[in-house]
């Protein structure tokens, strides 16, 4: 880096609020955030040259890093593109093991932190499983009469 490209140190300050902090140029802390973020550059140092605590330069540089990724997911969720894992239907309801009974049949083994429930009614006929980027693993099943819940299920997993 050269002298020229810290021409804007130290911040210029823009005012002082009520509490008594200084407020400084919005341009120069973008430059100073820019120039901290380059190969080889020393964040305590470049605080130093800036005249900030090099603690409050750190929490600007996560905040921006925070701002940046909030606006790159917004732009992906604005040109449509989906991030939700594919939906399988599986219409057969049937035992894997068309030999067991049905009170025989053996639950699939689930890690030990997922808790799991079998329920008491019938085997329903739509079945829908998620398996979610995050690990966790969605099950819903619904009779042929409640569509509507499985669609405002889907929609709502959309949206999130």
């Amino acid at each position: 880096m050269t002298l020229d490209e810290f021409d804007f140190l130290p911040l210029k300050v823009t005012h002082m609020d009520e509490g008594g902090r200084r407020c400084f140029d919005p341009e120069g802390k973008r430059r100073l955030i820019e120039a901290c973020e380059k190969r080889g550059a020393s964040v305590a140092g470049l605080a130093l040259k800036a005249g900030v605590n090099a603690n409050q330069l750190r929490k600007w540089i996560m905040l921006e890093r925070r701002r940046a990724m909030r606006m790159d997911s917004v732009a992906l969720s604005s040109t449509g593109a989906s991030q939700f894992v594919p939906v399988v239907e599986v219409a057969d309801a049937a035992p894997a093991n068309p030999g067991l009974a049905e009170s025989d049949s053996v639950a699939p083994m689930t890690p030990a932190r997922e808790a799991m429930h079998v329920s008491q009614r019938s085997r329903l006929p739509s079945r829908l499983v998620a398996q979610l980027p995050n690990g966790v693993s969605l099950e819903l099943e619904c009779s042929a009469q409640d569509p509507g819940l499985l669609t405002a299920m889907i929609v709502a997993l959309r949206s999130r």
